[in-house]
């Protein structure tokens, strides 16, 4: 299984669970989730799926979610060396 469908996958799952809470708790719910227990390269991949391949495969819970999670810092090439 490639990364991509994992973290569709994974996601997915999340939203499985929001989906029997409240409407209006849903997004934040699987925000936090994500913000919480996703590392930064986690995150990296699924904002990848959604900036480049407009959330292919992701449920519309999900992709409600998007402008709630925290966006990790983009990776710098390399390491920066202290003088």
């Amino acid at each position: 299984m490639s990364d991509d469908n994992k973290i569709i996958r994974m996601a997915n799952q999340i939203a499985t669970f929001f989906h029997s809470q409240p409407a209006d708790e849903r997004p934040g719910g699987v925000a936090t989730h994500i913000n919480k227990f996703w590392e930064p390269r986690m995150r990296r991949q699924l904002f990848d799926l959604v900036d480049n391949h407009g959330g292919e495969g992701l449920d519309g819970l999900v992709l409600e979610a998007v402008p709630l999670i925290h966006r990790p810092v983009p990776q710098m090439d390399a390491p920066i060396g202290l003088a």
